[in-house]
């Protein structure tokens, strides 16, 4: 009879999600190879003078910071699944064979 998932695999698994749903979030977000940015330059068009300002407007950007963090952060929860033991059950059968 199975009990479920384990401690290790859940955290592996966990951790499989984070970094995978992180690189996808940071893809989606615009996949900025440079620093991540909460502004975004705009360039305007007075109409009266005919001159181009650059504006700034909020919005997030996911740098490669953001994506290392992700990454990090997965690698502390993988690294956490090692501290628990295999079941004694998969051990057992792993060393009868």
């Amino acid at each position: 009879m199975r009990r479920g998932l384990s401690w290790r695999n859940g955290l592996r698994l966990l951790a499989l999600a984070i970094a995978v749903g992180g690189a996808g979030f940071w893809w989606a977000g615009g996949a900025h190879w440079g620093w991540t940015k909460t502004s975004v330059p705009v360039r305007t068009l007075d109409e009266v003078t005919g001159l181009e300002a650059i504006t700034y407007r909020p919005q997030f950007v996911p740098g490669v910071d953001f994506l290392v963090a992700v990454w990090i952060t997965a690698g502390l929860v993988a690294g956490a699944s090692l501290l628990f033991r295999r079941d004694a059950r998969v051990a057992l059968k792993s060393e009868a064979n």
